[in-house]
């Protein structure tokens, strides 16, 4: 059984800071790639930014400059440094990990975390 506990949403006012935190445990073979999607009501589900096992990150535009995504491989950890937070980045972020576990070792598969909310005042 795999598990993504996040932590360190909360409320912050506009041009203030937040760092996301998303620990995997679990019978973890291998982790892929590690990454931090927000879904905002009504509206789909969009990747923030992404880091793949060699360090390689995909970084969304409206966050580019702005976030930063890094990973502790030993500790199957990643984390979310928001920086210059805007009111428009208000909402639900969610930890995605892309993993094998030991009883399939071959096959990899998408894992969620729980979600963690994000308010960035005006």
């Amino acid at each position: 059984q795999v598990q993504l506990v996040e932590s360190g949403g909360g409320l912050v006012q506009a041009g203030g800071s937040l760092r996301l935190s998303c620990a995997a445990s679990g019978s973890i073979f291998s982790i892929n790639a590690l990454a931090w999607y927000r879904q905002a009501p009504g509206n789909q589900r969009e990747l923030v930014a992404r880091i793949m096992s060699r360090g390689s990150t995909t970084i969304a535009d409206s966050v580019k400059g702005r976030f930063t995504i890094s990973r502790d491989n030993a500790k199957n950890t990643v984390f979310l440094q928001m920086n210059s937070l805007k009111p428009e980045d208000t909402t639900v972020y969610y930890c995605n990990a892309n993993l094998a576990e030991y009883s399939r070792p071959g096959y990899y598969r998408d894992y969620w975390g729980q979600g963690t909310q994000v308010t960035v005042s005006s």
